[in-house]
């Protein structure tokens, strides 16, 4: 069931909320309570919560993950530096758990995605079901070929993904992209080399480093913990 409402007490906690009275460490809230709030409320111990509507990266946070999956400061380079909209046309595979597919398909409405394992696929349906968003969800093996064609921009989370590179080339328009989410230079460097025997222009390689500061009166600094190297993004257009 989706998330309606997320709750969020004084100590920073969020509880995600479906339906029912909310009991916490703070106090009960009432199930009518948080229906009809928006802002802040208070449970029956006078402890105040805000309360907001979901939004889909809360929806997202509540899914179900397995063993690796991409990280959201990586999917959100994907979608921005690539420029895709809700009528861009795309093709993910290597689908796992179906989250770069579910943020694909939170702007177009044209996703397709192909996984190989049927018992990932079943992770992937149900988090799409979810989130009742529209993916063309398929049990197939990329590298065996694509059937889409005038593709905007092709995903890729894959071991090998430079056996992608002759399929690819036939279903990309002109001056779309590629994207593979490699967690090794080796993979990298075996994926460029490849790219050469084929009509790709080797446009970015990139990872990226998240740092979160914590700003509290006259305590201002970064978080012990940074977010370091997830994966490399490559980015190859169709020449």
């Amino acid at each position: 069931m989706l998330v309606k409402k997320i709750l969020i007490d004084k100590k920073g906690n969020i509880h995600y909320w479906i339906k029912g009275d909310l009991h916490t460490q703070f106090g009960v809230v009432k199930e009518q309570d948080i229906e009809k709030t928006d802002g802040i409320l208070k449970s029956n111990w006078d402890k105040e919560f805000l309360c907001f509507n979901a939004s889909f990266i809360d929806q997202f946070n509540k899914l179900n993950r397995g063993p690796a999956v991409p990280h959201i400061k990586d999917i959100a380079y994907i979608i921005t530096y690539t420029g895709i909209n809700k009528d861009s046309k795309i093709l993910d595979a290597g689908t796992g758990c179906g989250f770069l597919a579910l943020f694909l398909a939170n702007i177009s409405d044209n996703v397709t995605s192909y996984e190989s394992n049927k018992e990932t696929l079943k992770i992937a349906e149900g988090n799409i079901k979810k989130l009742n968003l529209k993916i063309k969800l398929k049990n197939k093996d990329i590298y065996q070929g694509i059937e889409e064609k005038d593709l905007d921009l092709i995903t890729l989370d894959l071991l090998e993904p430079w056996l992608v590179l002759p399929h690819a080339e036939k279903s990309l328009k002109h001056g779309a992209f590629l994207v593979s989410y490699l967690p090794n230079i080796t993979q990298v460097q075996k994926l460029i080399e490849e790219s050469k025997r084929y009509n790709f222009y080797q446009d970015k390689i990139l990872e990226l480093i998240e740092r979160e500061w914590i700003v509290n009166d006259k305590i201002v600094r970064p978080k012990n913990q940074i977010i370091g190297h997830t994966a490399f993004l490559v980015f190859l257009r169709k020449i």
